[in-house]
């Protein structure tokens, strides 16, 4: 059981080690190069869909005084 511990405290020493010898050099980030809002130029206007009728003949409700 020690020589596992050991073995696997020499292999994380030498996952972490700096391979290039430049010292504390921290990496430079990745920028985005996206531009948000994205637009496509060739994709339809969106438009609003209107309620269909369900049924094929008017439906007459009351009116809120009774009469019509």
């Amino acid at each position: 059981m020690t020589i596992f511990a050991v073995a696997a405290a020499v292999a994380v020493g030498f996952g972490n080690s700096n391979a290039s010898g430049a010292g504390a050099v921290s990496a430079p980030k990745p920028q985005s190069t996206v531009h948000r809002p994205i637009h496509f130029d060739n994709t339809p206007a969106l438009r609003m869909q209107h309620p269909q009728p369900t049924v094929s003949y008017p439906v007459r409700f009351p009116s809120p005084q009774g009469q019509q």
